[in-house]
């Protein structure tokens, strides 16, 4: 795999759930997020609190500037989602520096796979070793909606 992209400076990322802005996380998704337009408060509150969550945070303002969470049983298998960026930040390579952050961390879990889907980032994906199905015929999804 490619080794972890740096982080601007100014930046850090952290694991730490006690920092992530739930409100701004909500806003951001809720609002600007195709696949989570909509989504209420109460479903993304719950969502962090079953998932591993990543910030990226200014490190002169502690405002948080991105957002990634992770499902996973820390074991076999993860799903990478949510992934956001503010859009006053985007460009400076925050977003691929956040994801390669994620994977170092799962990295130790001896994982079998992490997916993630996207409609519009599958070069940022790309760029840190993640790659389409191999045999995507073999997946199949129950969706509610």
């Amino acid at each position: 795999m490619t080794d972890t992209p740096q982080l601007a400076d100014g930046y850090e990322i952290s694991a730490d759930p006690d920092r992530i802005d739930a409100e701004r996380v909500h806003h951001w998704l809720s609002t600007d997020a195709y696949w989570a337009l909509g989504r209420s408060r109460d479903k993304q509150d719950r969502a962090i609190a079953g998932s591993l969550n990543f910030g990226v945070f200014d490190t002169a303002s502690g405002a948080q500037a991105a957002y990634a969470r992770v499902v996973t049983d820390e074991a076999t298998f993860a799903w990478l989602c949510d992934v956001y960026v503010d859009p006053a930040v985007r460009g400076k390579g925050i977003g691929t520096a956040l994801v390669g952050a994620v994977r170092d961390h799962l990295r130790p879990y001896g994982l079998r796979r992490i997916l993630l889907a996207t409609a519009d980032a599958h070069g940022v994906y790309e760029k840190l070793g993640f790659r389409p199905l191999d045999r995507p015929e073999r997946w199949m999804a129950l969706a509610f909606d």
